[in-house]
């Protein structure tokens, strides 16, 4: 049983990775020249560290199973908190994104993320589309397989682990039960190869100048692409000195406060909707709350927080930087207990089935990045694509490291566009809506329909994301000969 001392610790040792992941990239050239994160360092010492890999060579070298170092160096105390950890502080993440930011207006944030969601959408029913073909054309005729195997990469690649693991219930009732173990397989090649692929891509991407420095001024074309220039005026600092006079109370513990607000106002609403749903559609079996995560609810939260402190001109209480550190250590804690997470062991039944559906998802993937998202993305197509292949690849966390990997001070807005795409995205794939649905849909339906309907909404997104793109760039040229360009 877990105590509030075990999880202490746990976070105790994440600390000193994190410190031993500075220390060996300051030691470590090409670590620098990859521009690799200290917390995926830390990350990947901790997955060596742990049953994967030093455990699985303990056992192999006669350790009994019950033995200290089967289980890696770490308690299992330890590990458990670990593994609840990434779920739990991508809310944090996601519910200090706008705090203390300037909330734009509704029609400027399908602006910036428009692309996003279009590129996003196409990722994941091309994750659908194309494994239902080979599943159709290869893997029924070779080996006999359950149909319901076709579902298994947008719900591992797109989940992640916790959509895997979550779905393994699903699985058992339409009598599929080796889907849980594929599913967790595949969810953690995703993983693996999603760092793996993005750290080489950032490094082309380097070497052939699409990963852009942005100087301090920027052309006004791109202009409405840059993350707000958090300069506080001397009102602000005044009015926050006023407010703070009587207020015993450190600034870090306040503004960790109105984090706190802000995801349990996402909770409260995300509870509603379900409380909704089982009075209403749920009735018929028909979940769609139920699959919603928390965290793009903590966003909507934080921006519902903004927005009332600013109408009770008590805003200047949010000092915007306080948010970044606090959104920053719990970043780092998710990249590093996700990896950490990462069962290696889990392989799944069917050795061939499970490569190639690996290799289905891992080749749509990248071939999509390479090729569609510069004719999607506007503007900075690398950083805000990377984002959005090594979420398809992986977990959301994945794809925020990824960003970070390329982007690390958010000069190009990579990270809201990113942000803001989960709320036009999250509740349909990637552990939405149709991932919790596809299972139950292919065993009533079959694949042929199933391949129709998801090869049209693929069609659709991208004749959206190509027609948008025009649309955008035709904007922002007009923009930036305008003698006034809007900033």
């Amino acid at each position: 049983m877990l105590s509030l001392i075990n999880v202490l610790f746990a976070f105790i040792t994440l600390a000193i990775l994190i410190l031993a992941g500075r220390f060996i990239k300051q030691k470590i050239k090409l670590f620098q020249k990859l521009y690799l994160p200290e917390s995926i360092i830390a990350g990947a010492i901790a997955l060596l560290l742990g049953p994967g890999v030093v455990g699985s060579i303990a056992v192999a070298l006669g350790v009994p199973a019950d033995g200290y170092l089967a289980g890696g160096v770490f308690p299992e105390t330890t590990r458990t908190v670990w593994t609840q950890s990434p779920g739990v502080f991508i809310n944090i993440v996601f519910a200090a994104l706008f705090l203390g930011e300037t909330i734009p207006k509704p029609k400027e944030i399908w602006r910036k993320t428009s692309p996003q969601v279009a590129f996003g959408q196409t990722l994941a029913w091309g994750q659908y589309a194309l494994p239902i073909l080979v599943t159709l054309l290869i893997l029924i005729p070779l080996f006999d397989v359950d149909p319901i195997i076709a579902s298994l990469v947008e719900i591992s690649f797109e989940g992640g682990h916790g959509t895997a693991a979550g779905m393994a219930e699903t699985f058992n009732r339409l009598d599929f039960p080796e889907g849980g173990d594929l599913a967790l397989g595949l969810a953690t090649v995703g993983i693996v190869t999603g760092v793996i692929a993005g750290t080489v891509l950032a490094d082309w991407g380097r070497r052939n100048n699409y990963i852009q420095e942005i100087p301090t001024e920027v052309t006004s074309g791109d202009a409405q692409f840059q993350p707000t220039v958090h300069l506080e005026s001397d009102r602000v600092l005044s009015r926050r000195a006023q407010l703070m006079r009587n207020l015993l109370i450190d600034p870090l513990s306040l503004n960790f406060g109105f984090t706190a607000l802000a995801v349990l106002i996402g909770w409260i609403i995300l509870e509603l909707l379900r409380l909704l749903e089982f009075f209403t559609w749920g009735k018929t079996g028909f979940e769609l709350a139920g699959a919603i995560p928390l965290f793009p609810m903590a966003l909507i939260g934080g921006i519902i927080v903004q927005l009332i402190m600013k109408k009770l001109d008590l805003d200047s209480l949010i000092i915007r930087n306080l948010q970044e550190r606090i959104a920053g250590v719990a970043l780092d804690l998710v990249v590093v207990t996700a990896l950490a997470s990462i069962k290696l062991q889990v392989l799944g039944a069917n050795l061939p089935v499970f490569l190639s559906l690996s290799l289905v998802g891992i080749i749509w993937n990248i071939v999509a990045f390479v090729y569609l998202a510069p004719k999607i993305l506007p503007s900075y197509w690398f950083e805000r694509g990377i984002g959005d292949m090594g979420q398809s690849m992986g977990v959301t966390a994945t794809g925020i490291l990824l960003i970070k990997m390329v982007d690390p001070h958010n000069r190009t807005g990579a990270f809201e566009s990113f942000a803001y795409k989960q709320l036009f995205f999250e509740p349909i794939v990637g552990g939405g809506l149709f991932t919790a649905a596809a299972p139950t849909l292919i065993r009533q339906f079959g694949l042929i329909p199933m391949l129709i309907s998801t090869s049209g909404l693929l069609a659709f997104w991208l004749i959206f994301g190509f027609w948008n793109y025009k649309v955008i760039k035709r904007e922002m040229m007009a923009e930036a000969d305008s003698p006034n360009p809007v900033s």
